[in-house]
């Protein structure tokens, strides 16, 4: 489990960067702490369901895409 958080959190920052957004405007536009999208990041916490729904719209790609490679 903790491999998957680690790799879900590179994919994210992957994602966040490549749409050149900083911490804090994504945690912004998905109105949660900087310190939770750090966390996620870091892979130290999982998402609930509803932010990565919300984290999908962000960055324009499919679930399917986000979760892609995680393994």
């Amino acid at each position: 489990m903790e491999n998957l958080l680690k790799n879900f959190g590179k994919k994210v920052k992957l994602e966040r960067i490549k749409n050149d957004l900083s911490q804090e405007q994504l945690a912004s536009l998905l109105k949660v702490s900087t310190r939770t999208i750090s966390l996620i990041e870091n892979g130290k916490q999982h998402p609930k369901f509803f932010l990565v729904a919300e984290m999908v719209k962000v960055f324009h790609i499919s679930v399917d895409e986000l979760l892609k490679g995680i393994e």
